[in-house]
């Protein structure tokens, strides 16, 4: 009985140090009580305490700082990443479907949203695409390396590409999302020995044709343009895997 009872009780403790986070507006790094005065504000014993300060930082709600405390940590959405990633892996019978899912989440968000940002992108942030998509070109002649940037890889240009395009709509929750589900198709991917992207000029033309399109502030030929750039994602990424058994 004794075992039933402590996954609720734990569950309970989790929400009550919560609540006081939000009760008492802590912000991340901010310094929790300690032990003894979580014991004595939520009446439980430091056993459970510490069992649901462990559940909290797994979540990343909570920081544990071995030797100097806990903290309010930064709520990141590193356990989204982790539990999809897994999930995902996990469906052994059926990589494909899988990896379709995770891409066809991206490309709800990113073609919903191009049609907004067609309406709040600034000249400058314009430019700043511009000076991308323009690496993005070079690089596609140089065997997809950046040579702007030490290490960089083309695919850290079009990840970069995406982080500016939606910088314009001033929601933080954007680009962590999409951060989110790009993380996960990228472990997947490479767990599964997938090359999943066209062919880097193919990729940097069609990043240009959603430039130009936000250029001409043109939200449907935006939306066509970042839809026709996930299609060829998806068409390479519909194909057997390359050197997996």
């Amino acid at each position: 009985m004794r075992r039933m009872s402590e996954g609720p009780r734990t569950s309970r403790i989790q929400r009550q140090v919560v609540q006081l986070i939000l009760d008492r507006r802590l912000t991340a790094g901010a310094p929790l009580p300690t032990e003894a005065e979580l014991m004595e504000a939520l009446g439980v014993s430091r056993n459970s305490v510490r069992e649901a300060l462990k559940a909290l930082q797994a979540l990343d709600i909570v920081e544990i700082r071995h030797g100097y405390g806990t903290y309010v940590g930064r709520a990141s959405l590193t356990p989204l990443v982790d539990g999809l990633t897994f999930r995902t892996l996990a469906r052994h019978d059926d990589d494909t479907a899988a990896l379709a899912e995770i891409l066809q989440v991206r490309e709800v968000l990113e073609v919903g949203l191009i049609r907004r940002v067609a309406t709040t992108v600034t000249e400058a942030e314009l430019d700043k695409l511009e000076d991308v998509v323009a690496r993005m070109e070079s690089a596609a002649g140089t065997g997809g390396a950046d040579t702007s940037g030490p290490g960089r890889s083309f695919s850290d240009l079009d990840r970069e590409f995406h982080e500016v395009l939606y910088a314009s709509l001033g929601n933080d929750l954007v680009p962590q999302l999409l951060a989110a589900f790009w993380t996960v198709f990228r472990r997947v991917s490479g767990a599964r020995g997938r090359s999943d992207d066209p062919p880097p000029g193919t990729t940097a033309r069609r990043h240009r044709d959603i430039v130009t399109a936000l250029r001409a502030r043109d939200a449907e030929g935006a939306q066509r343009a970042m839809a026709v750039h996930f299609r060829g994602i998806e068409a390479r990424a519909a194909q057997e895997p390359r050197g997996v058994g």
